[in-house]
């Protein structure tokens, strides 16, 4: 009989092989698992199994209303992960083999871990006894935990040795468990609610809430409404200039006496809050001659620790602009594809205590390797004895799951700009933290002016480094590292003899103003939500979060997506910046009473039970009785509380009421008039009272306005084109509003306005284009295409006194995605299949801007886009034929904000005397892939063959197995998705379709 042993992740199941072959014997290596005599090593890439509500329970037809709500299952089936149910299959196959007796869970060593190999086990052999009956697919087997926190050899082996009982990790089961469910709970019960509750005025307003996501997204509202609320105060800074016999230098007054105000916090020792006391001081020292004191004294500076993902990205952000996401995804890559860094996903900053020997191999290939930079600073680290044991870099207490990021003994080949960039990060940080304390000596000095009597101190500050240490490894960048106190001037002062006067020499007094406190950058909400547990009062609760924060560093930058993606935050340069949808769900949350779902305490409470659960001090089904009970009360709440009358700080609009000239008022759901009173504040509740009539809606199509635009629409009594709106169906689409008179009362009412080409469209009326210009030949049919409302359409298309049923359906946009797009461009893309590039689209999904051609697409009958090949990149030779030509060109476009505008997706951009071509069988082309001189590796192999190819025929057939495995993100058609043959090929579980080109010319020699 043999043991199965069960990793998370495929390097983890090499590592364990690599250690049991010396006293197991050698393994066979099969597709999806290794195999000896004692042993069948397999393993799991993350998650392969998520919970979900048995059938009875998941409700498919209004889930979206309180009618079934509160969901609370009393227990929890589970479904295959879609993109890796092949692994799931191979792991399943390999535990229920006749065979084998005994499973090893070898995944991570906490709670996340734990869960991902129980819900494995459970799919395969029939359920959580715990909480459902089994199913009969198996006879469940013994099952024993290797817990590792090295993964070197040795420690593998010793882990062997020392297995833990199924009975052992039955707590941390039961909290890993218990947690997943908790989410579930209040996040699908959370986010029904309140849409319910938003939704009840009419159509469909997504409101999306989590244990994680809501409290994240509240520290950001919080700092906003900081921002909003600062009143900026004028303030007043005196430097001034001092002589002494060896030179000048300069100093700045400050009261000595000074204590801090916890009432203010804007108060300072330097700052003075009336110009005249500036101008006070400033005459009274006019020129003195001042007394001088100085403290000098030497001081260290330690290299900051090593990284975690979460400093990792903060790093990374702060440097390079990059957003959390996408250094998670370079770390990954440098992880996965080059095999250059240790696993990123980790929340710890040091390593195992037998990890020196590492340590200095690692240390051995940067000195030895190409790295011509960094190679002097590792063969120093050597020679000098750098590397050794610290409690400081290696420490069994704070290695939890993963140690920390570091190189591995890899030395990374060809990789790209952003991936070079990340490599240096960590392995100088590496190398650093080995390195001593970089020295200064640091110099305080007072100079002191007396005037009748009072004495005026200004004080001046210098720091000069001594020795670099650490610093050396950093060379030019070495002042960004430096930690400077407010004052220092980064070099010496100028010496001033004991007993020395100096004398006066000139005075600048500063006129400043507050400023409010910065908005979060990714960087510093990374540092937030690392560190939320700080600001909890309880200390129970505080002690609980203080090293787990606001979600995982594996997870947090999913989080910031998600909110992007909600439209909760926009990410504007490097700013995040919340939403009037995000005001007004903290609203919502406040005025429901139910601001524990905003509070990181939430978290803390959590991880305090689970705490005690994982030592057998609570257990499962009280706390999630709890949880229940907890959900139950949220929906109840958003059941009961009149919708109307939310309470919370609402905006009162300038313009008047466009129908009596009465005061707008904002309350929860709408903008209304309340009338003409002297004072409009006080009618009735919240604005909703007395008045005219008027209101609109705040959410119109799903989406918020903000204060501003509510103040433009109202104004000019129309705004757009906006994107963001989202149809009954979840459709997105761009739209202009309008206030028109309703028939009945004469009340302006809001309307969506999509022009007069749509009108036509729904109402059939009869157009009239014959006087509109003549901009080209439709490439559908040939008829004249013309401008009618927001669009350019064949006159073929609309209904007109020739031809009153159409016979077409082409249209494209005037604006598309923001990009206004001109007569002279249509006529080009009409005549030469494509415009020129145009460079004010603006995409919906990530709201950044782009360049690109707008190109007829024959194939899908419709105008999509074609990008420009990027700077730098592969410039390959065109195929011979015009269509292949016209392919290699092309880079497909994801169009989820194009539908709406009439642009999509080309697969491929060519003109419509192209397309002609296209359309017409050329047997010659046939004989094309003979002349092929690429052979693919041999992961590029496994997908499309062993050729040769040629360029053009690699994408075809790549594409080909995209479509037939259906591997296209159905979310985000832009995002393929990797199965089990494309993973090596791709380095990552999910690639951007425009990356194909350049990660299959790594496959091609």
């Amino acid at each position: 009989m043999k043991t199965l042993v069960i990793a998370e992740k495929p390097s983890v199941a090499q590592d364990i092989v690599r250690a049991l072959t010396p006293v197991a014997g050698a393994f066979d290596k099969h597709d999806e698992h290794f195999e000896n005599a004692h042993y069948i090593v397999t393993s799991a890439v993350g998650h392969l199994v998520e919970i979900q509500a048995p059938e009875q329970y998941d409700v498919k037809r209004g889930k979206w209303s309180f009618a079934h709500l509160p969901v609370i299952p009393p227990h929890f089936d589970l479904k295959p992960v879609d993109k890796t149910r092949t692994r799931l299959n191979a792991v399943v196959e390999q535990a229920r083999r006749k065979d084998v007796d005994r499973l090893i869970n070898a995944c991570d060593a906490g709670r996340e871990g734990e869960l991902i190999f129980r819900l494995i086990e459970q799919y395969a052999f029939g359920g959580d006894e715990a909480a459902a009956p089994a199913r009969g697919k198996a006879q469940r087997k013994p099952v024993q935990r290797l817990w590792l926190q090295s993964m070197t050899p040795q420690a593998i082996r010793d882990g062997f040795e020392h297995l833990r009982s199924d009975a052992q990790m039955r707590g941390l089961q039961d909290a890993a468990r218990s947690r997943s469910e908790a989410d579930w709970l209040v996040g699908i019960n959370g986010t029904r609610a309140m849409t319910a509750f938003n939704s009840q005025g009419g159509g469909f307003f997504l409101t999306t809430v989590g244990r994680v996501q809501t409290p994240t997204l509240a520290v950001v509202v919080e700092r906003e409404e900081q921002i909003r609320a600062h009143v900026a105060r004028d303030y007043w800074e005196v430097h001034a200039s001092f002589g002494a016999e060896a030179g000048s230098y300069v100093g700045k007054w400050f009261d000595a006496a000074w204590k801090k105000n916890p009432d203010d916090a804007e108060q300072r020792a330097d700052r003075l809050w009336q110009a005249a006391q500036a101008q006070a001081i400033a005459a009274a020292v006019q020129g003195q001659r001042c007394r001088v004191r100085e403290e000098s004294k030497p001081s260290t500076q330690a290299s900051p620790l090593l990284f975690d993902l979460t400093s990792l990205q903060r790093e990374a952000n702060g440097r390079f602009g990059y957003s959390a996401k996408t250094t998670l995804a370079l770390a990954q890559s440098l992880y996965e594809r080059h095999k250059a860094l240790t696993y990123p996903r980790t929340d710890s900053r040091h390593l195992p205590e037998d990890y020196l020997a590492v340590a200095k191999k690692t240390f051995e290939m940067l000195a030895g390797g190409h790295q011509g930079h960094l190679a002097p600073h590792a063969r120093k680290a050597l020679e000098a004895g750098y590397v050794r044991a610290s409690k400081r870099i290696f420490d069994n207490s704070k290695v939890s799951d993963h140690f920390a990021i570091i190189p591995t003994l890899q030395e990374p080949g060809s990789l790209s700009e952003a991936e070079r960039r990340l490599y240096d990060l960590v392995v100088r940080r590496f190398m650093a933290v080995f390195y001593p304390s970089a020295e200064y000596q640091v110099t305080t000095r007072v100079t002191t002016a007396t005037h009748e009597g009072k004495d005026y101190d200004f004080q001046s500050n210098g720091k000069v480094l001594v020795q670099p240490g650490w610093l050396a490894i950093y060379g030019k960048e070495a002042d960004d590292e430096v930690e400077k106190k407010e004052g220092d001037s980064g070099k010496s002062l100028v010496a001033v003899r004991p007993g020395e006067r100096v004398q006066h020499e000139s005075t600048e007094i500063k006129a400043l103003r507050t400023r409010p406190p910065a908005r979060y950058s990714e960087a510093t909400l990374l540092g937030a939500m690392e560190g939320a547990g700080k600001t909890i009062d309880d200390d129970e609760l505080r002690e609980a979060m203080q090293e787990k924060g606001l979600g995982t560093p594996a997870t947090r930058a999913a989080i910031i997506e998600g909110l992007i993606g909600e439209k909760y935050l926009l990410r504007e340069g490097r700013e995040l910046i919340p939403t009037a949808k995000a005001f007004q769900l903290m609203t919502l949350l406040r005025g429901l009473q139910v601001e524990e779902l905003s509070k990181p305490e939430l978290t803390g409470e959590w991880e305090y039970k689970l705490a005690q659960m994982e030592k057998g001090q609570l257990s499962r089904e009280a706390f999630m009785r709890e949880i229940a009970a907890m959900t139950e009360r949220i929906v109840q709440k958003a059941k009961e509380f009149d919708r109307d009358s939310v309470p919370g700080d609402y905006a009162t609009l300038h313009t008047p009421c466009p129908h009596c000239g009465g005061v707008v008022k904002e309350n929860y759901r709408r903008y209304a008039c309340v009338g003409r009173s002297d004072d409009a504040s006080l009618s009735g509740v919240d604005g909703a009272a007395e008045g005219c009539g008027f209101s609109f809606t705040k959410t119109p199509g799903g989406r918020t306005f903000s204060t501003e635009e509510a103040e433009t629409f109202l104004r000019e009594r129309r705004i757009g084109p906006l994107d963001g709106f989202r149809s009954k169906a979840g459709w997105p689409f761009s739209a202009e509003l309008t206030l028109v008179p309703d028939e009945a009362t004469g009340i302006p009412k809001l309307e969506f306005d999509f022009g007069d080409d749509a009108k036509a469209e729904q109402t059939g009326e009869i157009v009239d284009l014959s006087a509109v210009e003549n901009l080209g030949p439709c490439p559908k049919c040939g008829g004249a295409v013309k401008a009618f409302g927001k669009s350019y359409v064949c006159e073929r298309s609309v209904p007109t006194a020739q031809q009153p049923v159409p016979s077409c359906d082409f249209k494209s946009g005037q604006v598309i995605l923001q990009q206004p797009v001109e007569p002279a461009q249509m006529r080009k893309l009409l005549q030469d299949g494509k415009t020129d590039v145009l460079d004010k689209f603006v995409s919906m999904r990530t709201r950044r801007p782009f360049k690109a051609r707008l190109a007829w697409n024959a194939e899908e009958g419709k105008v999509g886009f074609e990008f420009e090949p990027r700077e730098g990149g592969r410039k390959y030779p065109p195929r011979k034929t015009a269509a292949a030509a016209a392919a290699a060109k092309t880079t497909k476009s994801g169009a989820a904000g194009a539908r709406s505008t009439g642009a999509a997706a080309p697969k491929t951009s060519k003109t419509a005397a192209t397309a002609k071509k296209a359309a017409t069988p050329v047997k010659k082309t046939a004989k094309a892939p003979r002349a092929g001189t690429l052979k693919p590796s041999a992961a590029l192999q496994a997908v499309i063959g062993a050729g040769p190819f040629g360029r053009g025929e690699v994408m075809k057939k790549l594409w080909d197995y995209i479509k037939a495995h259906q591997l296209q993100d159905p979310q985000d058609k832009r995002s393929i998705r990797a199965d089990d043959k494309l993973r090596p090929v791709f380095g990552a579980d999910s690639v951007g379709m425009f990356k194909l080109a350049g990660i299959v010319g790594q496959h091609l020699s």
